[in-house]
């Protein structure tokens, strides 16, 4: 659940306030544990039946055909999404790395051969067959973000103590009326995409073993709850200790921001590093089951290792290049926050629930549902414009594969 999405939420403090920012941020955690709770509870709606796969609710609800062309195209982007900006974030940690190690004594070496360093590894993980065969690299990964994000908590609260440490300004980062509308949408954006584990969490139920007296269900939602402690821990302190430390000044990244002490900031970008690692391989499985599936079934081709390898190692080449051309880290979450993690997080769970579960018309539930898919349908359709926007301003500065 925690993603490196967390290192962008103090930047998004900075384009909303306090109010707002915090308002966001707390509201979007209680949205998506519900809808999280929805999609846990469907997973075995039908009695014999597991829905091991996201697109399987949806065509149980939508339809065989509808309900595949709703959810799978959305879940794609989601996934190839999320792969784009771990290659960034894995790129970009591993020269803020070796800058903080090197501290001026080493030769500067171009971001882009960090992304395809940090790509490089990819290829050999992507072979592994499916996700019981990543668990290892799952959980260090998982055990890396919780220590990043305890560094960046307290690195910052500790940069923000010292008399040497200037006044903070608190404004919104943008100086004019279009750039608070802008950066606003964006910033929803990128809360959106620090939310990021409805689109793999039928996948991992499925590995749960279930029994009519003891469903996964149970020991899958004491795992939800577990993770999302975990995040409130993560999210909340990192948001609000970076802003309170930075305020307007903080970077996309906030551990590109911090510096001191060096030795704890370095180890904490080499932790990102080892969680980009894992959860990219965690959001590329799905991707390479349909890859597979499409390649085996529709055209007709031998499986095996050659197209394992041919197939993964293409999808993985792709997003290092995509990851090369476009290394802006504050307009991907953005943009994909509000146009892929929207949909699948905020509003698609609870349309299936309406149409699956049918809850009382005027009830508190029925209510509930349709304000968030309000929410959802309403981040979907602004922040990708923000995201958009960004993407364009730092396109503009930026030499490409520098």
């Amino acid at each position: 659940m925690v993603g490196a999405g967390v290192l962008g939420l103090p930047f998004a403090m900075s384009h909303l306030g306090w109010g707002p920012g915090v308002a966001v941020i707390a509201s979007s955690f209680g949205i998506t544990l519900y809808t999280l709770w929805q999609m846990v509870e469907m997973h075995e709606m039908v009695p014999g039946k597991r829905f091991d796969r996201y697109h399987e609710l949806g065509q149980h609800a939508f339809g065989k055909k509808l309900g595949l062309w709703i959810v799978v195209p959305q879940q794609l982007v989601v996934d190839v999404g999320t792969d784009i900006v771990y290659m960034v974030t894995g790129g970009q940690s591993l020269k803020k790395f070796h800058d903080l190690v090197c501290n001026g004594r080493c030769e500067d070496i171009r971001l882009t051969f960090f992304i395809m360093i940090f790509g490089s590894v990819h290829f050999l993980l992507s072979q592994m067959p499916n996700f019981n065969s990543i668990s290892g690299v799952s959980a260090a990964a998982a055990v890396m973000s919780i220590c990043y994000s305890m560094v960046a908590f307290f690195a910052s609260v500790l940069h923000k103590h010292p008399a040497a440490v200037g006044a903070v300004d608190y404004g919104l980062k943008a100086a004019t009326t279009a750039g608070h509308v802008f950066g606003a949408l964006n910033a929803l954006g990128a809360v959106a995409f620090a939310f990021a584990g409805h689109n793999v969490v039928l996948e991992i139920q499925a590995t749960i073993p279930s029994t009519p007296e003891q469903p996964s269900k149970k020991p899958m939602w004491r795992g939800v709850l577990v993770a999302y402690a975990i995040v409130a821990l993560c999210y909340f302190s990192v948001a609000f200790g970076g802003y309170y430390a930075f305020g307007n000044s903080v970077d996309p990244n906030i551990l590109i921001t911090l510096d001191k002490p060096r030795w704890l900031i370095a180890l904490a970008n080499l932790m990102v590093v080892v969680h980009v690692i894992g959860s990219y391989q965690v959001f590329a499985m799905p991707v390479f089951d349909m890859m597979e599936t499409v390649l085996v079934k529709k055209l007709k081709f031998a499986p095996g290792l050659p197209l394992r390898l041919t197939a993964r190692s293409a999808y993985v080449a792709l997003t290092m290049l995509v990851g090369m051309t476009f290394p802006f880290f504050d307009g991907l979450l953005g943009f994909f926050g509000g146009f892929a993690f929207a949909p699948t997080t905020y509003f698609l769970p609870c349309i299936i629930w309406l149409m699956l579960r049918k809850p009382a018309r005027y009830s508190v539930t029925w209510f509930l549902n349709w304000i968030f898919i309000a929410i959802g349908v309403a981040l979907m359709l602004l922040s990708p414009i923000g995201g958009l926007r960004q993407i364009i301003l730092d396109a503009k500065t930026f030499k490409f594969y520098s």
